[in-house]
């Protein structure tokens, strides 16, 4: 890609392939990079756009997985959540910009609950799923050793399912990550707009290579973050993944407040 974007951007202005006023140069695009780290804020509205996308996910994550479980073991729950779900992953979410506007205003409030919006019916689908696909053998087992509804719940079908439900979460926050560049569409007062308010600003001005350094950077973060959350998912199920289980150990000792048994200790 980016010897087909040298290819085509090479040579004076009139001798290239491609305007100069349509798609600049790497080279005139890395001349740039100074400018939008310093005027722009990069930094700073990338941070934002992070912490946005992180409250928005995050929020899904801690109302949907409950809720998606309890949809998983109790049918009556599941009837009445699963319309919903359908509709929440099917409605586009250009869609729900004027409705959020309406319900919370222009501010950050607003942008976190779209974001919340826009992925809770996902999280609560896969969550549901993935709890489905525990097979019944382990709750007949547990049945048979007179474990109680709830404790089939939190010590049998959870941790189960919760490897699934960790790879599914990673997938969705790049589902997040893309909603973001829509609740940013609209600045409130002088704060920083994020990532999607620079493009929006460069592209109102007409300059290029601001959006492309952006258009960048967005996919090395989400990369980024989807490797370490993927390390975690591993370490954190190493039965699943083949991890090393250090955060496991970790979660452990921290427990038990690294004391040793007395026997050891003496």
């Amino acid at each position: 890609m980016v010897a087909a974007w040298w290819i085509a951007t090479a040579g004076a202005g009139e001798d290239r392939f491609v305007s100069p006023a349509t798609l600049p140069s790497p080279s005139e695009t890395l001349q740039a990079v100074p400018k939008v780290l310093g005027e722009r804020k990069l930094f700073t509205n990338t941070l934002v756009t992070l912490s946005r996308v992180g409250l928005g996910f995050g929020l899904s994550a801690l109302i949907g997985v409950p809720l998606g479980v309890l949809a998983a073991c109790f049918p009556a729950t599941r009837a009445f959540v699963a319309p919903m779900a359908i509709f929440g992953r099917n409605i586009p979410g250009a869609a729900l910009i004027p409705l959020t506007f309406f319900l919370f205003g222009i501010g950050e409030f607003q942008k976190v609950m779209f974001l919340f919006i826009a992925s809770v019916a996902f999280v609560v689908s896969d969550t549901t799923a993935a709890v489905l696909e525990v097979p019944e053998r382990y709750v007949d087992t547990a049945l048979t050793l007179g474990a109680s509804r709830l404790q089939i719940i939190l010590k049998v079908l959870v941790p189960l399912a919760a490897p699934s439900i960790f790879n599914s979460l990673r997938l969705l926050f790049g589902l997040a990550f893309g909603y973001v560049m829509l609740a940013e569409l609209v600045k409130f007062g002088t704060d920083s707009g994020g990532l999607g308010d620079l493009i929006n600003m460069s592209q109102r001005r007409g300059e290029r290579e601001p959006i492309l350094i952006v258009l960048v950077i967005i996919p090395l973060v989400a990369y980024s973050i989807d490797r370490a959350l993927w390390w975690l998912q591993c370490d954190l199920f190493p039965h699943r993944y083949g991890g090393r289980g250090l955060v496991r150990r970790l979660l452990g000792g921290l427990r038990h407040g690294f004391t040793a048994p007395p026997e050891a200790a003496a």
